[in-house]
């Protein structure tokens, strides 16, 4: 059921147990934009936006109610509602988000390489 785009909502410690790439991979493969969760397992964290899954730290990621249509600005931190509220979360430093758009780690080498 998951649609490209869709956006996963989890609790705390997300990924925890998971270390692998495969397992931050497959969302990617499924077309998931991002997780939001309180916090991620250190590896997994690592994993993912090598393989470019974006994930955003949100404490408060429990006010999200399944099926909301969210909009977020990972480099600022920000996560807005439909209601107009807007949650915190940690913003994303900008080598990261250059990853997860090039595609994970591999690709983004790749192209430096390719790139005169």
């Amino acid at each position: 059921q998951v649609q490209a785009g869709d956006v996963i909502v989890a609790g705390d410690a997300f990924g925890i147990g998971s270390s692998r790439e495969q397992a931050a991979s497959v969302l990617v493969h499924l077309g998931v934009a991002a997780v939001i969760a309180p916090g991620f397992s250190g590896l997994y964290f690592r994993n993912a936006f090598n393989v470019g899954l974006l994930l955003l730290t949100c404490p408060q990621a429990g006010r999200i109610v399944d099926g909301t249509a969210i909009e977020f600005d990972a480099r600022v931190g920000l996560i807005h509602l439909p209601d107009g509220e807007a949650l915190a979360c940690t913003a994303i430093p900008g080598f990261l988000l250059d990853m997860v758009q090039a595609g994970g780690l591999l690709p983004q080498l790749k192209k430096r390489l390719e790139t005169p």
